[in-house]
């Protein structure tokens, strides 16, 4: 099983013909990815190669999902133009909208986050500012290295790219039944709990690896989530205890203020909810191979 994505999803690329889409889709497709076509308004009609494929571009998310039945869009659209490309998918319906575009400004996530609560959250939506999501030997939408890890038990959930690489390539003898980068941005559509709540209801998901970062309190909530709703082992780690207080670390959302938002209050909360959290991407694997074994 997966969540979120599977080996029957249909994919569209948004901004397919841009540098970065044409390289990641061909990435998406050697790793076995079913990609239908792609989205271009300035190019609609054109066909694409790409990895022996021909794809063709669409006008608009509506037609490609009608001529293709596409239920899955991934956004490589540059930050100026990603609020109308998201707002088009979620205007579309389709049920997943992977954002991996990095610098889009807050005020514009929050848009076409508010419009798509305001429509009736058909759309779901993973990012911005994030890696994707891998269901690993069967869908990956994104960025994340496909040849890193395989199909398991394990789920993952991180606001990090760069740490969900490293935990799937620490834990690869177990494998995935997904891996969601959630984005550190601000705001986001997808979070820790909505992913959490998804691998608890996947039967073939056994534990949960969730990854965060110092600033902001997500990582709070979902402790207290955790406590509260999810009854499958979660393994925890917190990036930024060695970030000093009071600066704003990478893309971590939020300054540290006080203890709130720190990795410190963050691990402390977490082992409230009886999650184990490790110090280190290496240590957190390392609980979690002994839950799995035990």
């Amino acid at each position: 099983m997966a969540i979120f994505l599977n080996e029957n999803s249909k994919v569209i690329v948004q901004g397919i013909t841009g540098s970065e889409g044409t390289k990641h889709t061909a990435r998406m497709l050697r790793s076995g990815t079913n990609i239908v076509g792609g989205v271009n308004a300035r190019k609609a009609g054109q066909t694409v190669e790409i990895e022996g494929k021909q794809l063709t571009v669409f006008g608009t998310v509506k037609e490609a999902m009608k001529e293709t039945g596409a239920d899955v869009s991934v956004v490589f659209v540059p930050p100026k133009f990603a609020k109308d490309a998201v707002i088009e998918a979620i205007d579309a319906e389709i049920e997943l909208a992977v954002v991996i575009t990095e610098g889009i400004p807050v005020h514009d996530s929050a848009y076409f986050w508010a419009h798509a609560n305001a429509t009736g959250n058909k759309t779901r939506i993973i990012g911005p500012n994030c890696p994707g999501i891998i269901s690993p030997g069967k869908s990956n939408a994104g960025i994340i290295p496909a040849d890193i890890t395989g199909p398991g038990k394990i789920g993952l959930v991180s606001k990090s790219g760069t740490l969900t690489y490293q935990m799937m390539y620490e834990l690869r003898d177990i494998g995935f039944s997904s891996a969601v980068g959630i984005g550190g941005d601000p705001i986001i559509g997808t979070t820790h709990i909505d992913a959490l709540q998804a691998f608890e209801d996947d039967p073939e998901t056994e534990a949960i690896v969730m990854i965060g970062e110092i600033g902001g309190d997500a990582e709070e909530r979902a402790a207290d989530y955790i406590k509260a709703n999810i009854t499958k082992p979660v393994v925890g780690y917190v990036a930024g205890f060695t970030a000093p207080e009071g600066k704003t670390m990478g893309h971590a959302g939020a300054i540290v203020s006080g203890s709130s938002g720190t990795a410190a209050a963050k691990k402390e909360a977490l082992e409230a909810a009886g999650v184990k959290v490790g110090k280190t991407p290496s240590e957190t694997a390392k609980l979690m191979r002994e839950i799995v074994k035990g």
